[in-house]
């Protein structure tokens, strides 16, 4: 039985981070690591900083990560993407090209008998009246046609520094840490959910670049799988068990 791998949060082009083609090499390098061993991976939104596919334009860069998902693919891998709020905007290239599941919508299914919960995380819960009316817009078809008649060179100069100043606005370029389960907005909407879903085993979620493994009760487990800028954590599930290690050069630890 082959693992099932589960991470998130690489913002992958980012101008926030330094050493940028290192950045994409160390996820590549991962993804290579676990080729063999990889039933198939799950990857949890916000890979890219910004992501637009347009028409007859691939966005610069990306091209080892890119390529890599094109080879876990043909190998037979199964690759989930799940849109994030910074990557959002496909509109069918990564399918195609490079033969991802893409999904935009969190996902309940069915992994080695497990039932997962499986979603990006943001807009879940999230009481931030502002982010709110932001993901509305970026979701909005006809605000998307419009972005798309802007040249790829200013669109993407914009999305990129738009992404930036985000970043940039927050200590460090970090996000808060942890806020307690009665503040952890993923959290507080998770134990909702639960009241009407209780068959999930497993709920899994990016977004808040932090690293949680929380039991929700005797059989959920809830996780926050932390990012790939300074965390480099990912889950790896077995079939049987779950664990949350973090890649370091050239080998796994727990």
């Amino acid at each position: 039985m082959k693992n099932v791998y589960f991470l998130s949060d690489a913002h992958l082009g980012s101008l926030a981070i330094e050493h940028g083609r290192m950045h994409e090499r160390r996820i590549v390098r991962f993804l290579d690591s676990i080729k063999h061993k990889a039933e198939a991976i799950y990857l949890l939104g916000d890979l890219f900083d910004f992501w637009n596919e347009y028409k007859m334009v691939v966005p610069k860069g990306y091209t080892r990560f890119l390529g890599k998902l094109s080879e876990l693919t043909d190998m037979g891998v199964e690759v989930h993407f799940f849109v994030g709020n910074h990557d959002l905007w496909t509109y069918g290239y990564l399918e195609e090209e490079c033969g991802l599941i893409v999904h935009k919508k969190p996902l309940t299914t069915e992994i080695y008998g497990k039932v997962f919960y499986l979603a990006h995380g943001d807009g879940l819960g999230d009481p931030d009246n502002s982010f709110k009316f932001l993901r509305r817009v970026f979701h909005n078809r006809f605000c998307q046609v419009l972005f798309n008649a802007l040249h790829p060179r200013w669109g993407m100069a914009f999305g990129l520094n738009w992404a930036k100043h985000s970043r940039m606005k927050r200590a460090e370029g970090k996000e808060p840490p942890y806020m307690g389960e009665d503040k952890e907005y993923l959290v507080k909407y998770t134990k909702e959910y639960m009241k009407n879903h209780d068959d999930i085993d497993f709920f899994l979620y990016g977004h808040r670049h932090i690293e949680l493994d929380l039991m929700l009760s005797k059989k959920t487990r809830m996780m926050i799988l932390g990012d790939w800028i300074w965390q480099f954590t990912y889950a790896v599930f077995d079939g049987e068990h779950m664990f949350m290690e973090q890649y370091v050069e050239g080998e796994s630890q727990p």
